[in-house]
């Protein structure tokens, strides 16, 4: 509701071409607007970049809001740069809200990514149990983020109506553009991916299985492993009327193992979700061991540990050899690095558990680090009375430092305030070429600082005048970005009273 953001969302309809008879109609206006949030095919309002480099542009985890891009793309015409899936699905959303269309932004943990539809993400392993990264070429997303929005869907049988997953982010085409949805929330839930549009990729997305497969000398392909439940971990959103999250899992899916899972698995397979049988002849995984890894909770520019544990359910005593491969990936779970290897071996006792710890200095991440301070941990042993091979892996997130923000002054409309950003800079070198970007709708329109530096452990203050010209509960939201540093962030919710 901010100034000719309505008039920038008609314009899109219009670049759109969507015919002035359709736009009463929420399942079209999302169908076209997924493809015009993106620039993959019309040139429209984002233009994506996923390879840390953001020449001529803006950074995505800069962005403190969704009206800059929407005015920048109103007046010039041309693709915004740059955004990643969070960026276009804040734009979707404030577009979806503008029109009337009720939205909230949702969030899956461990997102599965391009698996045509099959259920099933492959990890190559080499002789030894490691990851043969040429082989590997599907990725797990860290994260992924759409949209819902909150339709009728008189094209649908009675009972899918309600949530609907729409998609800005171009990952695959659909009927010929990027773009994806609206596919009922409900339908994804019970299998029935047969009912447009695009049910069976978003299903994949939280469905899919995890196949460990390794090649033998003689040529044969063997399965180590399948994790059935590392993708969709965790589907949020934010509360209403809070900043807290709330888990929403159980909207897209039935609990693990349920009856209620299977027959929707089935129901999906029968409307041609392709499900490739696991009852195969080769696989036969060591099932009296078990193997799991923790990672310590760390913060950017710190040592860290990764501890190892197995558990021997049996009565013999075993021996693995062990290898831990620490990756700096981007969100998207593509590896940049390969930052740790680490083997050992390990005595597995019978009928006991036993656990090893692998320590992980800041010197050895801190060169190659990626702007959201992300890594993939992989852990395979191979057990060596056997020959079986144990695999497991996880994506974990080093704490970033936050900003600060204080106001100063009487918050009424109409007076004037202060806004104070301050950072602390963490780490063990200066920061150069700094921008601060501060945002409050209602409270005070973007604007953004340069600073040339901020020396080690130094703290940099920013004061902004402002005029507050609503009343209300007013969200103030600050940026920091640099090459050296980003994703650091700082909100501070501030109610501003009548004059």
């Amino acid at each position: 509701f901010e100034e000719n953001i309505l008039d920038a969302c008609l314009f899109l309809m219009d670049k759109a071409e969507l015919e002035l008879s359709g736009r009463g109609n929420p399942i079209k206006i999302c169908r076209v607007a997924s493809a015009v949030i993106n620039s993959r095919d019309d040139n429209g309002v984002i233009a994506g970049s996923w390879n840390n480099s953001y020449d001529y542009g803006v950074a995505p985890s800069a962005w403190t809001g969704s009206v800059d891009i929407l005015l920048e793309y109103y007046s010039s015409k041309q693709p915004v740069r740059y955004g990643q899936c969070w960026v276009f699905a804040g734009v979707f959303n404030t577009f979806l809200r503008c029109l009337g269309i009720p939205a909230r932004l949702i969030t899956n943990y461990s997102s599965a990514h391009d698996n045509n539809a099959n259920l099933r993400l492959d990890f190559f392993l080499d002789d030894e149990g490691k990851v043969d990264t040429k082989l590997t070429k599907d990725s797990v997303w860290n994260y992924h983020c759409w949209n819902e929005a909150w339709m009728t869907r008189p094209d649908l049988p009675v009972g899918f109506g309600g949530w609907q997953v729409v998609d800005g982010t171009p990952q695959e085409t659909s009927d010929g553009m990027y773009r994806c949805g609206p596919a009922s929330v409900q339908a994804i839930k019970h299998g029935h991916v047969c009912f447009q549009f695009d049910a069976p990729f978003v299903y994949a997305e939280v469905n899919s299985d995890i196949v460990f497969s390794r090649r033998q000398k003689n040529g044969t392909q063997v399965i180590e492993r399948i994790d059935t439940t590392h993708i969709g971990q965790l589907i949020v959103t934010k509360e209403v009327g809070s900043d807290e999250m709330k888990e929403i899992t159980e909207e897209y899916k039935f609990r693990e193992g349920s009856d209620e899972e299977r027959l929707a698995l089935e129901a999906a397979v029968m409307y041609g979700v392709k499900k490739q049988s696991t009852q195969d002849p080769t696989y036969q995984p060591q099932t009296d061991i078990d193997m799991d890894f923790q990672v310590q909770k760390a913060v950017l520019g710190n040592d860290f540990k990764v501890t190892i544990t197995f558990r021997n359910r049996s009565r013999n005593s075993y021996t693995a050899t062990t290898y831990l491969s620490g990756n700096i990936v981007f969100y998207t779970g593509v590896t940049k690095t390969e930052f740790k290897k680490h083997s050992f071996s390990a005595k597995l006792e019978p009928s006991s558990s036993s656990s090893f710890e692998v320590g992980i200095k800041s010197s050895e991440y801190m060169t190659d680090l990626l702007e959201q301070a992300s890594f993939h941990f992989f852990v395979t042993a191979r057990i060596n009375e056997t020959g079986k091979i144990l695999a497991t892996q996880k994506a974990t997130i080093l704490e970033i430092p936050t900003l600060r923000i204080k106001t100063k002054g009487d918050l009424v409309a109409g007076k004037e305030m202060s806004v104070i950003v301050e950072f602390t800079n963490p780490l063990k070198e200066t920061l150069q070429n700094v921008t601060l970007r501060l945002e409050g709708p209602g409270v005070l329109r973007t604007i953004k600082k340069e600073f040339g530096s901020i020396p080690m452990n130094s703290t940099l203050t920013w004061e902004v005048k402002c005029i507050p010209i609503r009343p209300g509960l007013r969200k103030l939201i600050a940026s920091l970005n640099c090459d050296a540093l980003r994703h650091v962030y700082g909100e501070l919710n501030i109610q501003i009273q009548k004059p």
